[in-house]
Parts: structure tokens; sequence; C-alpha cells
């Protein structure tokens, strides 16, 4: 095994920029629902907590927003508008490209949900280009929990400074500096940069 730390990205807002306004336009031409009333009902009710944390499958969410909404589609129109939120943030790829080219192993660790992932998968070639992947709907934990950091620990082979952490979210980012991770508070695409650099004096 290669003496290098790896490095673990948050998916949301560190690789992939998401709005879940955009879905909820779409859902919204289809239901009784304006746009914003279906964007709370997404993101302000416990269904996206259920169905990222897998407490609640594809079906069953597209069930609960669809009686919530009175949506009139299909669940696969509606897993294509939930799904089709997202923007690439192209310097943070290029950074994780370029990670890989210098020998680093690189993996996500995100809170997500399997139309999400089926979609990124599709559009996104450079999602097929890291050693590794721990998703909150499939262990059944989302951050800050310490199990999902576990289940990266275990996949990846490494614990508390071996382990560099970028994510976007403070919560997040501090349980894993509370496992000895080392962190990087994501903001912007250059500090990030930086601030990995600084950690990574030989890269």
């Amino acid at each position: 095994m290669s003496d290098l730390p790896v490095i673990v990205f948050d998916l949301g807002k560190v690789l992939l920029d998401f709005d879940y306004a955009i879905g909820a336009r779409r859902i919204a031409g289809r239901s009784r629902r304006n746009s914003a009333e279906v964007q709370a009902i997404i993101e302000q009710s416990r269904l996206i907590v259920d169905y990222e944390s897998g407490r609640m499958s594809r079906k069953e969410f597209y069930e609960a927003v669809r009686e919530a909404t009175g949506y009139e589609g299909t669940l696969e129109e509606f897993s294509g508008s939930f799904g089709d939120i997202f923007t690439p943030i192209e310097p943070m790829i290029g950074l994780q490209r370029t990670l890989r080219e210098k020998g680093f192993r690189t993996y996500v660790l995100s809170n997500t949900n399997d139309m999400a992932v089926e979609h990124i998968r599709r559009e996104y070639p450079f999602f097929g280009n890291f050693d590794g992947y721990v998703y909150s709907f499939e262990t059944g934990v989302l951050k800050p929990q310490a199990g999902i950091y576990e289940a990266m620990e275990a996949l990846c082979g490494r614990r508390g400074a071996d382990i560099i952490y970028l994510d976007d979210r403070p919560n997040n980012a501090e349980a894993g500096a509370s496992r000895g991770w080392r962190t990087i508070l994501h903001e912007l695409p250059g500090r990030s940069c930086e601030l990995l650099k600084r950690m990574l004096p030989k890269c």
C-alpha cells in the first residue's frame, strides 16, 4: 500500500454544485403545487432525510412526493427531473484528476441518494475515476454521524492523519477532524487547492 495519504471528497458543493430548485420547477410543472412549495416539501420535510439515509426507497420517496404535490408523471420521469440538478465545479474535478495522476487514491463520501448517483454516473465521466464511494443511502447513516466516517475508514484502510477530507459543511468537516482526519472546509476552489498543497508539500 502506498504511503501517500488518501484524499476524500464530499460530492455536493465540492465536486458538483446542485440546486433543488431546478428539479422543483420541473416537478411543479406536472403537479398542483408551485415550485417553491415543491422545493419546501422536498427540502424542509423529513422526506429527503429519510430517502438519503436509506429509510425510504426511491419508489417510496416518489410516492410520498406525488401524494404531497399531486405530481402526474411516472417514476422514470420523476427520477429524470429530480436527478438532473447538478453543475460541475471544474477546478475541483481537475484537482481530483491531478491527484490521481500523482498516485493518490481518491474517494467520495456523500450524503446522497440513488437517483442522484445514477444521474451523475451517466452524465459525468470523471465520477468513475475514484477508488471508492461511501453513500449515506447505502450505509443508512448521514454525515456528521460517526458510522458513515467509519465506513470510509473501512473502505480505504486508513485512519487519522492518513485521510485528507474536503467538505463544504462545517459540522461534517468537524466530524472528520474529531477522528484525526486532516480536513479542509471547502469554500472556494482556489482556497481548497492552496490548503491541499500546504498539506502535501511534496506533491
